[in-house]
C-alpha cells in the first residue's frame, strides 16, 4: 500500500517550525473547540506533590495552552493512549449519581428522575447507541461491562472451543502482556501445552512492523490446527493499525474464529465491527475513551452469535417443559438474564439477545456514569471527523519530528508512515541510553508522554483535546531534551575515557 505524501513535509522549514502555522491550523479546525470539554492540568498541577482539586472552571490557562507565567500554563498532555483526560461534564454527572444515591437509595435503580441520569437498572442500555457508533456496531452488539482482560476471558470461554484437530491460538508476538497471560491461562484451563500458542513475530529484528501479508501467511500456515486468532486492533508498542477487515475475512475463509483487542483502537480510529463481520472484540474505556483509570470496559459480539432461539421440538416436549433455549454457550450471570424475569429469582437463565446476554453481575453505576459523560462528548462529533483531525495532527507531529536541527536525529519513528496503518500514536525509538535523560527533561517542563523501556517514547495527540499548539510546544522541548541528553552522554563517555587514560 503506497504511503501518501505528508502535507506538511513540503512546507519551507521556517514555515513548518513557525508558531503561526500551529496557531492557524487550530484556528481553521472547528473541532479545536472540543478541547474546552476537558480539564487540562497546568504545569503547576503536575509539580504539586499534594492532592488538591483542580479549578474546574478555568482548567488552567485560557484553553489553548497559554497562561499567566509558567506555572499557570497548561501542561502538554500527549498520553491519551495510556489515560485520557477528564471531561468537564464527568464531575457533574458523578455528582448527580451521588445525589441520587444519597436522596433515593435503592429507588435510584428504577425511578426516572427529572434532571437526573437514567435509572441504574437501565444505564447499560442508555450507553449502547453511542458506544455502538464508536465501534461501528448495532446497539444490540455492544455492552459496557467488566474490564478488558475479564471480558477477553469471558469471550474466549464462549468462542475458544478447542478440538483434537483445531486447538491453537494465534496472537501477535508483542501483544500487551495481559493478552499473553489470558491466552496462556486459557490453554492451561483446557489442559493444552504452551506449544499451542502461536505468536506472529516481525520478519526483521530491525523493525516491529508486521505487514498484512506476513500476518495472513502465518495464519494460513497454522490454519488446519487453529481454533482462534486474537489480535490487537492497534499494536500498543509501535502504534500500528492492523487491517481488521481483511484479516477477519481471511480467518473466516479458513474456518477460524477471530477476536480483537481494541484497547488502543476504540475512540482512536473508525471501526466497522458489524460490517467487517468480526466475531468478538473487547476494549477498555480509560485511554482514548477518557472515562477514568481502571473504569469499566466494553465488548462486542456479532449479532450472528448473539441470537436466542426457541428450539424446534414436538408438542409433548413443550408441554412437559423439556424444551431448552438455544444460544451460544457462555459463562453466565444474572445481569445477562432477561430483564423482565431477572428479579423473579427462578434460577432459569434466559439470556438477553446480543452482547448484553454476556453480562454477569450488577455493573458499577459509578463507572457507567463516567463512561456516559465521555460518550456524550463523543456525540458532539463523529469518528470520521475525529479521524480526519487525527491524521492531520499526526502528520504535523511526524513532519516536526523528522525536522531535527543540528545533525542526525538521535531517534527514529517506528510507527508506519502510512496514515492508514496507524492511529493517533507515533512511537519514537531513542538511541540507547537517552530515554531516562529525555523523560526527566520533558517532564520537568510539563510534558506528559508514555515510555516503554528500554528506549521508546509513545506520543499520542488525542484529536478530542490535543492541539497543533501542543505539538509545537512539545517538539521545542523534546528536541532540546534530545540535544541535552546526547551532550550529557558524550561528556560521560569523555570523562570515562579520561579516567581510563589516567589509570
Amino acid at each position: 500500500m503506497p504511503t501518501p505524501p505528508n502535507p506538511f513535509a513540503a512546507l519551507p522549514r521556517p514555515t513548518l517550525r513557525s508558531v503561526e502555522l500551529a496557531r492557524k491550523e487550530d484556528a481553521d479546525d472547528s473541532l479545536s473547540a472540543l478541547r474546552d470539554e476537558f480539564v487540562i492540568p497546568t504545569k503547576a498541577d503536575l509539580r504539586n506533590k499534594r492532592y488538591g482539586p483542580h479549578d474546574n472552571k478555568t482548567g488552567g490557562g485560557n484553553g489553548d495552552g497559554d497562561g499567566d507565567g509558567d506555572g499557570n500554563e497548561q501542561a502538554i498532555y500527549l498520553c491519551g493512549n495510556s489515560l485520557g483526560l477528564q471531561p468537564r461534564r464527568t464531575r457533574d454527572y458523578i455528582q448527580r449519581y451521588l445525589d441520587t444515591w444519597a436522596s433515593k437509595g435503592a429507588f435510584g435503580h428504577f425511578r426516572e428522575l427529572e434532571g437526573g441520569l437514567p435509572p441504574w437498572l437501565h444505564l447499560d442500555d442508555a450507553l449502547k447507541e453511542q458506544a455502538a457508533k464508536i465501534v461501528g456496531a448495532l446497539p444490540s452488539e455492544v455492552v459496557v461491562m467488566e474490564t478488558l482482560t475479564a471480558n477477553l476471558h469471558l469471550l474466549m470461554a464462549s468462542f475458544y472451543r478447542p478440538t483434537s484437530d483445531r486447538y491453537k491460538i494465534i496472537i501477535e508476538g508483542k501483544a500487551f502482556p495481559s493478552d499473553h497471560y489470558a491466552v496462556q491461562s486459557q490453554l492451561a484451563h483446557h489442559n493444552l501445552p504452551l506449544s499451542a500458542l502461536v505468536t506472529i513475530a516481525p520478519p526483521s529484528s530491525d523493525s516491529p512492523y508486521l505487514s498484512t501479508e506476513h500476518v495472513l501467511s502465518v495464519i494460513s500456515q497454522h490454519a488446519a490446527s487453529t481454533a482462534l486468532v486474537l489480535l490487537p486492533g492497534i499494536q500498543f508498542y509501535s502504534g500500528q493499525f492492523f487491517d481488521v477487515e481483511l484479516i477477519t475475512r481471511h480467518c473466516h475463509s479458513l474456518g477460524i474464529t477471530v477476536g480483537w483487542d481494541l484497547a488502543h483502537a476504540v475512540g482512536n480510529v473508525p471501526l466497522k465491527l458489524h460490517d467487517w463481520n468480526v466475531d468478538f472484540a473487547a476494549w477498555c474505556n480509560y485511554k482514548y475513551m477518557n472515562a477514568g483509570p481502571g473504569v469499566i470496559g466494553g465488548l462486542f459480539v456479532h449479532d450472528k452469535h448473539g441470537s436466542v432461539q426457541e428450539p424446534q421440538v414436538d408438542g409433548d416436549a413443550k408441554s412437559n417443559g423439556d424444551s431448552q433455549l438455544a444460544f451460544r454457550p457462555r459463562l453466565s450471570g444474572w445481569w445477562g438474564s432477561d430483564k423482565k424475569s431477572r428479579f423473579h429469582m427462578e434460577n432459569k437463565f434466559v439470556p438477553i439477545p446480543g452482547a448484553s446476554g454476556f453480562q454477569l453481575s450488577n455493573p458499577s453505576a459509578l463507572d457507567m456514569t463516567a463512561v456516559l459523560a465521555s460518550l456524550d462528548v463523543f456525540s458532539l462529533t463523529t469518528m470520521d471527523a475525529l479521524r480526519q483531525r487525527s491524521v492531520r495532527l499526526t502528520a504535523y507531529l511526524e513532519a516536526r519530528l523528522l525536522d531535527y536541527e543540528g545533525g542526525e536525529a538521535p531517534y527514529k519513528i517506528i510507527t508506519p508512515p502510512n496514515p492508514a496503518e496507524r492511529g493517533a500514536q507515533l512511537s519514537v525509538l531513542l538511541n540507547p541510553g537517552l530515554l531516562d535523560h529525555v523523560m526527566e527533561y520533558i517532564e520537568d517542563r510539563g510534558v506528559v508522554t508514555d515510555e516503554r523501556k528500554p528506549d521508546v517514547i509513545r506520543i499520542a495527540p488525542a484529536p478530542l483535546y490535543n492541539s497543533f499548539w501542543d505539538l509545537h510546544r512539545f517538539i521545542t522541548i523534546f528536541h532540546e531534551a534530545c540535544k541535552e541528553a546526547v551532550a550529557g552522554t558524550q561528556r560521560a563517555e569523555k570523562d570515562q575515557s579520561t579516567l581510563v587514560d589516567h589509570v
